[in-house]
């Protein structure tokens, strides 16, 4: 049983009660009755108002879903390649903490190729010195290991 349903079942208790609504009593369990109605009546408009906001939220949620896939696409790639001729691998970013600033730096892998940068914040120059692990043929990397 919900609350609507329990008021009205209240109410039908005191109508068969036959109360008095003269006497003292009867006038104050009426009033009770009545006052129970009323906020019975607000609550179910809050629940429903409730509800209502609830699918909105939902369907704005959606909404934003379908924007951030289309503002900024799939950023997980697939390929398991990452050579020089994938482009899927192209946008990805690394992020870098400039030990003098601490202030976070984004380079994409062309960055890293220059094997430095000037932090951007505080001007410290940062070095990168990247051994490669891959080791197959294609690779220069690893002519230096043999």
């Amino acid at each position: 049983m919900d609350i609507c349903e329990k008021i009205a079942y209240i109410k039908g208790l005191a109508d068969g009660l036959d109360l008095d609504t003269n006497s003292k009593e009867g006038k104050i369990i009426a009033a009770i009755v009545d006052l129970l109605g009323d906020i019975t009546e607000e609550i179910c408009d809050i629940e429903d108002a409730c509800d209502d906001m609830s699918e909105q939220i939902d369907a704005v949620d959606e909404d934003l879903a379908s924007l951030e896939d289309v503002i900024y696409g799939d950023d997980d790639c697939d390929c398991d390649c990452c050579d020089d001729d994938c482009d899927c691998c192209d946008d990805e970013l690394y992020e870098v903490e400039c030990p003098s600033c601490n202030d976070i730096i984004y380079l994409d892998a062309e960055m890293l190729e220059d094997e430095g940068i000037d932090c951007p914040n505080c001007g410290t120059h940062l070095e990168f010195d990247f051994d490669c692990d891959c080791c197959d043929e294609d690779c220069d990397c690893c002519d230096d290991a043999e």
